[in-house]
């Protein structure tokens, strides 16, 4: 199994994870990272000592890990509208799509193979993908194919530095729309119910000064 410049403890870490449900159920267990100190996009070898990861982190640290097993690192964008874009590492069994998910969210999370296309996995996260404050909902647009990590070579996998370029290929990628322009204006709210629930959160933010 390839190392890709890991140290041997961290590398035993990405090993163990021989499944998605174990990638996912590790990436549930790291705390979130509030990006305190600025904006940052760390490499996986970087998340794993910092111990905390936001999505785009999460998903590049699935996408190594899968990687390491033999499969393609790959990316999957979700575009939205006056919102945080969601990005997760996609994954294909048996002809199905399925999708690694960090999120603080309740319903951003996880997805089992059974997409048999990339729309079909994107429409699974539009109905929950609201704007908390006014229940709007905000999905708007999905890559168009999966980013595959291999063009940048393995030396993101243990970057220092804050990996901007790949999160400039994933905003100049080609995106599909999801809701016909026609049908805007038909969107329903989610309603209260369903806002209380979006509240749930997973890890409490803590006091950005500390």
């Amino acid at each position: 199994m390839p190392q890709f410049g890991l140290i041997q403890a961290e590398h035993t870490v990405l090993q163990s994870l021989t499944t998605p449900i174990k990638i996912q159920n590790y990436l549930d267990r790291v705390p979130m990272n509030w990006e305190k100190h600025g904006e940052t996009y760390m490499s996986p070898q970087r998340a794993l000592r910092a111990h905390k990861m936001h999505c785009f982190e999460g998903a590049l640290f699935a996408a190594a890990t899968l990687w390491v097993h033999g499969e393609p690192p790959l990316l999957f964008d979700l575009r939205v509208r006056g919102d945080d874009d969601h990005v997760v590492a996609l994954y294909k069994r048996h002809g199905y799509w399925g999708a690694i998910s960090k999120t603080n969210h309740a319903s951003l999370r996880f997805r089992d193979p059974i997409y048999k296309t990339m729309r079909e996995l994107a429409l699974s996260y539009f109905h929950e993908y609201f704007s908390d404050l006014t229940g709007k909902k905000v999905l708007r647009e999905y890559s168009a194919k999966p980013l595959n990590l291999t063009t940048f070579g393995t030396d993101w996998v243990t970057a220092e530095e804050d990996l901007v370029a790949i999160v400039d290929a994933i905003d100049a990628a080609p995106h599909h729309q999801i809701v016909p322009q026609r049908n805007l204006r038909l969107l329903r709210q989610a309603d209260a119910m369903e806002r209380r629930a979006g509240r749930l959160k997973e890890w409490k933010k803590t006091n950005p000064r500390t």
